[in-house]
């Protein structure tokens, strides 16, 4: 049965020897869970890293983290760039957890008013009539386009209504049969070699740790692209075309580099179940044609002035 969902599976390998650093909560430590095995059974397994941090992940490939600001090959792609009251660039849409959806963006200063008062009428947000997705998803396109890729809420309690984008593209990767690669080190102090009582605290001292990777017979980056949603945006071919090439170009720019999750989490590509990954220079290429075609449904970068602090 077609879904309007495309599914890859990205099989992955260490770069460099076979263990690799998990993500870690404070709280929780290593995300393990288990797993079927396909075989009948269960084995331990592992998440590498969440849907949302992958986000952020393929989010980041938009941005040019030196210039501070969107790669030169999305030159013409709006986002709203959050500046302080001397024209400073703070943060913007690209790099905000809940993007156009920013507390940022929200209490800041756009078109002369609070975008938490602006952005209700950009919306088409009207108390007393039906949410009309469409016109929400044309303003978002005009703002920000990777909202619409990624996803945004806006959970404003005094709108007629708190309008939801969910992610058109999800992202995950797992390890399966995992096993635990314990090892340690000691922080070395070169003058003081013991720790005396409160120097540990201070930073001083000699001070052995323990250390927790994981090796695996399988690294998987699962991903699943919904077309259907895209479509329902109501943007036209132009507009579908643009968010698709959007998603090639994250895709590829991410995925041909390799995968650095952390210091030691280093991840190449080892093989792709389903459509193959995108190759970086047509990417750019259709992705740059997209931002023409669609120029004249796409605003400008939008700086929205936040003087909070």
């Amino acid at each position: 049965m077609t879904t309007g969902r495309a599914v890859r599976k990205i099989e992955l390998t260490p770069v460099a020897g076979t263990r690799f650093q998990p993500t870690g909560f404070p709280d929780l430590g290593a995300a393990t869970f288990t797993a079927p095995d396909g075989k009948g059974g269960w084995e331990d397994a592992l998440l590498v890293e969440s849907v949302q941090s992958m986000a952020n992940h393929l989010e980041q490939t938009t941005w040019d983290v030196a210039a501070g600001t969107q790669v030169a090959a999305l030159d013409g792609l709006p986002y709203v760039r959050i500046v302080d009251a001397n024209g400073v660039v703070l943060t913007s849409s690209r790099l905000e957890a809940h993007r156009l959806a920013s507390a940022y963006v929200m209490e800041g200063t756009l078109d002369g008013g609070k975008g938490v008062e602006v952005l209700p009428g950009r919306l088409g947000l009207v108390k007393g009539e039906p949410l009309d997705y469409r016109r929400v998803a044309a303003a978002v396109f005009a703002l920000d386009p990777v909202s619409l890729v990624h996803g945004v809420f806006f959970a404003q309690q005094k709108w007629p209504w708190q309008p939801k984008v969910a992610r058109a593209v999800a992202c995950f990767v797992e390890a399966h049969d995992v096993r635990p690669a314990v090892s340690g080190g000691v922080k070395k102090d070169s003058v003081i070699n013991t720790a005396e009582a409160g120097a540990t605290a201070r930073g001083y001292g000699m001070v052995p740790h323990h250390r927790t990777e994981y090796t695996a017979a399988s690294i998987v980056a699962y991903l699943t692209v919904d077309s259907e949603q895209i479509r329902s945006y109501g943007l036209g071919d132009a507009g579908i075309e643009l968010l698709e090439a959007l998603i090639d170009f994250e895709l590829a720019s991410l995925f041909s580099g390799g995968l650095r999750l952390r210091t030691a989490c280093d991840l190449e590509v080892s093989g792709v179940t389903g459509a193959a990954l995108p190759e970086l220079e047509p990417a750019t290429q259709r992705v740059q044609a997209a931002i023409r075609a669609c120029s004249g449904d796409l605003g400008p970068v939008n700086d929205v002035v936040w003087t909070g602090r």
